[in-house]
């Protein structure tokens, strides 16, 4: 149940979006290349951060890049 209290949790990184452009959904409406996002979770193929929905959602690691 862990997805129930995402949005309050502590924040793990910070990642960059590098681009938005998906061949299979439609994600330029949550994402803004150049953007800096908080991640909350992370799995081996997605980070789960708080989009520009200001919800939480999955994304695919290919459209995003760690800040040192």
């Amino acid at each position: 149940m862990i997805h129930l209290n995402w949005e309050d949790r502590d924040t793990i990184k910070q990642i960059e979006c590098v681009h938005a452009d998906a061949k299979k959904f439609i994600v330029h409406d949550k994402l803004t290349p150049g953007k800096k996002y908080d991640v909350k979770n992370e799995t081996d193929e997605f980070y789960f951060i708080i989009d520009n929905s200001e919800r939480i959602g999955g994304f695919l690691k290919d459209y995003f890049k760690e800040i040192k």
